[in-house]
């Protein structure tokens, strides 16, 4: 199960001046495409969520199959929910099985996306997710990029963003340098003394946003200049839309599945071109020898209740519970069941699903968490047994 931590997967790529890519996932034929390719070229890869295609798709659907493949793989892998634009969206993301969250906020004035990112990295980092902010703005200049990325493009300042790493404790920064979500209209001019001064003045790895368009010398020199993941999409669609197109041209009949054919051949093939220009091939290995695996954890309460409690008293206690430790950050599901054996030791379970051991362990504590069990559930429970257990 090669789930590795995301922060680990960018920390590794830094100290050995190559980039991990962080590609777009928008269905089925791009998960396949990507994660085919980084077998291939037994790679390390991000598999990123964007917050804006999931408009018309539903995220809770598609996590589980992310996550499906991400397990079934052998090469390291890290799930990122990209551009959340609030802390709920960044709870909703590491609930559904992200392990990386990027804050989108730095439209909003300096001091706004600090205190915003801010509040993302402590309940994610309560959670062991890693949090990358953005600092600067990267613009859309087309299409759907466009419209979720309205304005001018903002410079990253390396003085800003000394202040911004140190005081919002983030572990990856996203910067603005010259580059555009989208394709780019004509030659891409980017900043690299500017990138030069950011790299000297922060100690997290740097991220690039808009990688579609660059050439394979650009690319080269912003690893060259401290970029240790690049965001990729455009190109992937693009790739997709002309094989679809050729499909139609080619398909008279109109069969869907017809029509979708080799989808994810072309992004496989995109795919493989940038992990081996980034210098992320043969590396799967050894970024599963120096990355802490990520695994789920479970917290288990087998317990008995006295006679004298109904089976509808049962059922409140069980909702009640639900409704209270939902919202804790960390907690993915909470299911209840009862005992099928008649003569079984304990009557009924109560198991909360956690993103991490991580999580257990700010689960265990948190007030919400005391409130319920103090008020509601120990004072009307029997004998207990309580267990923690991590995915193995």
């Amino acid at each position: 199960m090669p789930l590795v931590h995301l922060s680990d997967m960018i920390n590794h790529a830094s100290r050995h001046n190559y980039a991990v890519g962080a590609f777009g996932v928008n269905n089925l034929h791009f998960l396949e495409g990507i994660i085919q390719a980084a077998e291939k070229r037994r790679a390390p890869v991000v598999l990123n969520l964007i917050e804006s295609h999931f408009e018309n798709h539903d995220f809770e659907l598609l996590l589980p199959a992310v996550t499906a493949a991400a397990r079934r793989t052998d090469v390291p892998v890290a799930i990122n929910s990209d551009h959340g634009t609030s802390l709920a969206s960044a709870e909703r993301a590491i609930r559904a099985g992200c392990n990386g969250v990027m804050v989108d906020t730095s439209a909003l004035l300096f001091s706004d996306n600090l205190w915003q990112t801010r509040d993302v990295v402590a309940k994610a980092h309560a959670c062991g997710v890693t949090v990358e902010g953005e600092l600067g703005y990267v613009p859309g200049v087309e299409g759907e990029n466009a419209k979720h990325h309205p304005g001018e493009l903002s410079y990253t300042s390396a003085a800003e963003a000394a202040g911004f790493v140190e005081l919002t404790g983030v572990d990856c920064l996203a910067v603005s340098i010259g580059t555009v979500h989208g394709r780019m209209k004509g030659v891409p001019k980017l900043d690299y003394a500017r990138l030069a001064k950011i790299k000297e003045a922060v100690s997290v790895p740097l991220v690039i946003h808009g990688g579609t368009g660059l050439s394979d010398d650009q690319f080269r020199r912003l690893i060259a200049n401290g970029v240790a993941k690049i965001n990729y999409y455009t190109a992937l669609a693009e790739a997709a839309n002309r094989r679809i197109k050729d499909n139609v041209a080619a398909e008279r009949k109109g069969i869907h599945n017809a029509l979708l054919s080799g989808v994810s051949d072309v992004v496989r093939e995109e795919v493989e071109r940038c992990i081996h220009l980034w210098g992320c091939s043969g590396r799967a290995a050894e970024v599963l020898a120096q990355c802490r695996p990520w695994h789920d954890a479970e917290h288990v309460i087998f317990y008995n209740v006295p006679e004298t409690i109904s089976e509808s008293e049962i059922a409140t206690i069980h909702r009640e519970g639900k409704k209270a430790l939902e919202a804790i950050p960390g907690v993915r599901s909470i299911r209840t069941s009862r005992t099928i054996q008649l003569d079984g030791e304990y009557r009924c379970c109560l198991s909360v699903c956690l993103a991490s051991k991580t999580a257990v362990e700010a689960f265990l504590k948190h007030p919400a968490y005391h409130h319920f069990a103090n008020t509601n559930f120990w004072s009307l429970i029997t004998d207990h047994i309580t267990l923690d257990l991590e995915e193995s």
